[in-house]
């Protein structure tokens, strides 16, 4: 492979995809791994036992680390110092559980020739090291991301005190300890925080702390740090902010993931990192949402752009999706591009990837994938793959129907697939794609459904408003979850039961359960990062999605009826009920698929296709 390393993972992932894993799950994706040539990637799991034997050794007691941890579906920004408290504590059985799994995974990762990365201290500390050691100099920071200072607000030590030295080295010593090394380390200071000063000496400084608490525990340490904070925040990284932190670090002991590549490339701006080495990753995805997207044209080129670069300090590829399963194709494309010396062929590319996927030539199947390579795939620009289609956002009159491609390819995609399935309907690969694009149709329809109700409604005209609405509630989106519900990588079911899974009792199935309920809809207490990490599951689709739309339809209707204005704001205030409560409705959800995915797509196809 041309350059040094192929790298994978976000510290997203860990919560948004990997919350629940067992071993079995971790074993595959690190097969998964393995198979195609990755070979650097984070061991994260389990460092919560650590920081805990670290607490208690510096005189913190166990109420002030239950205050401080988050529930296990929130561990991720807990670590990058976002949030504390939310959704936890962690009980003493996740700590055991966690630190097994994590034996077995760096144990896995190193057979199979990877490189680990371990977490190490960035300098967020729980509120309980101030009553410690009263003296010490910790500055609070802001909230995070519409969170107050009952979950957010984390206090990060300064990384001139003593103590930071005294943490940071205890921390990494005790990891290396049960752990080993292979001396690279992640540690995000900043990640979506603003620092306490912008002069570079400053920045410069608190570079050089982290780095020199790595060293204490490890002489050879490397320090792996994601560039999204210069992209996040470029008002405040201004050139002369990103050089000092870069350069606080000796130049080849640091490596940075230029994290949104694809779309906001850093190394261009930056002289190559101002010699640091850096790592070419594709995001991609946020919050795991689902919905058919790619930039393959900027993946394509940008590698061998950023190599041929004046300068260029890259020394890998890498796959930093916040969520995983979902859009195979562009992870097997971007972990391919890692072996080339130039661009693919993209067409002839997706022609024999079709064929791989499903073990066997079909002209059907191959001409779908050229359609959906040149539409939803190919998304060019400043391209952020949120989903933001009607389906999965609260319902108002404003809501987006932008698309950057042409549905109709989608829906003739669809038609494709759908002849193909009498020779391919016995590969399970086949299977799921005929789910994902018939699923990415319906979502397509749906917005056409929006805006229907919301014409008639602007227009007046209640008949129209009923029969739109009516096709909308009570049979597309009950279609679509019993789609979704023939598959069991789209089963609600799954995610909840594989948290449940994770207990030693009841009361932290309750515990877990309402963690995998609220990342996936609410997001915090109160709706903080509503949606954010939306799914399209069997079971979260009609009891979720659908209830808020059966709400708006209904509110709608009344306002044309009694002739008084429709408000968005007492609508929300209503439907946060309905949202809430689905967090809270202790209803379970089948974790085994029901009904024939072809059957259902064909019905579909027939009722729906424009």
């Amino acid at each position: 492979a041309p350059p040094r390393y192929r790298y994978y993972q976000n510290v997203c992932t860990q919560s948004y995809s990997y919350a629940w894993w067992d071993w079995a799950r971790w074993e595959r994706e690190i097969d998964w791994m393995a198979l195609s040539g990755i070979n650097l990637a984070p061991a994260f799991v389990g460092q919560e036992a650590a920081w805990q034997r670290v607490y208690r050794s510096l005189g913190l007691n166990q109420s002030e680390i239950d205050a401080y941890f988050t529930g296990p579906a929130f561990l991720a920004w807990n670590r990058m110092g976002n949030l504390h408290g939310w959704a936890g504590p962690l009980p003493p059985a996740w700590h055991l559980k966690q630190l097994h799994l994590q034996y077995r995974i760096v144990e896995r990762m190193r057979s199979l020739g990877m490189t680990t990365v371990l977490p190490a201290f960035a300098g967020h500390v729980p509120q309980g090291v101030l009553r410690v050691f009263p003296h010490v100099n910790a500055t609070r920071l802001g909230g995070w991301s519409h969170f107050d200072c009952t979950y957010s607000c984390t206090y990060l030590l300064d990384p001139e005190d003593p103590m930071f030295q005294v943490i940071g080295t205890l921390f990494l010593k005790e990891l290396i300890k049960e752990f080993g090394t292979d001396h690279i380390y992640s540690a995000d200071t900043f990640n979506e925080m603003t620092p306490l000063s912008s002069d570079p000496a400053y920045l410069s400084r608190v570079s050089n702390a982290v780095f020199r608490s790595m060293t204490g525990a490890d002489p050879e340490a490397l320090w792996l740090m994601q560039g999204w904070l210069f992209q996040h925040q470029p008002d405040f990284w201004q050139p002369a902010q990103v050089r000092a932190l870069l350069r606080g670090v000796p130049l080849g002991r640091m490596i940075v993931l230029d994290l949104f590549a694809e779309s906001k490339p850093v190394y261009q701006w930056t002289e190559s990192f101002y010699g640091q080495p850096f790592i070419w990753c594709m995001l991609h995805n946020f919050g795991g949402n689902h919905g058919l997207f790619g930039t393959v044209e900027a993946i394509n080129h940008g590698p061998f752009a950023a190599r041929c670069f004046p300068n260029s300090t890259m020394v890998g590829t890498g796959l930093v999706p916040e969520g995983i399963e979902q859009n195979d194709m562009v992870y097997e494309l971007m972990n391919e591009l890692g072996w080339r010396q130039e661009p693919l062929d993209l067409p002839s590319w997706v022609t024999r990837y079709a064929e791989r996927r499903y073990g066997a030539p079909n002209a059907a199947a191959a001409s779908a994938w050229r359609l959906l390579l040149r539409s939803v795939y190919n998304c060019t620009g400043v391209c952020i793959n949120h989903n933001r289609s009607p389906l999965v956002r609260r319902p108002s009159l404003h809501m987006d129907t932008e698309l950057w491609y042409n549905a109709s390819d989608v829906y003739e995609a669809w038609r494709l697939l759908l002849s193909a399935g009498a020779e391919l309907g016995s590969s399970p690969t086949f299977r799921y794609d005929l789910v994902d694009v018939t699923r990415q149709a319906a979502q397509q329809l749906v917005s056409d459904y929006y805006l229907s109700i919301r014409r008639a409604f602007q227009g007046h005209a209640l008949p129209e408003l009923l029969t739109a609405g009516g096709v909308l509630v009570y049979d597309l989106l009950p279609e679509l979850d019993r789609l979704l519900s023939s598959h069991s990588l789209f089963l609600l079911g799954r995610w909840l039961e594989s948290a449940r899974a994770m207990a030693t009792s009841d009361r932290e199935a309750e515990q877990y359960e309402l963690n995998a309920r609220n990342q996936v809809t609410l997001w915090g207490p109160s709706g903080n990062i509503l949606d954010y990490a939306n799914k399209q599951l069997g079971g979260l689709v009609l009891d979720y999605y659908g209830v808020r739309w059966s709400l708006f339809v209904s509110a709608l209707v009344e306002s044309l009826n009694s002739g008084s204005p429709f408000h968005q704001d007492q609508f929300n205030q209503a439907v946060f009920q309905v949202e809430r409560g689905f967090v809270y409705n202790k209803k379970r959800y089948p974790a085994v698929p029901a009904g024939d995915t072809l059957e259902i797509s064909r019905k579909l196809f027939l009722k729906y296709y424009p």
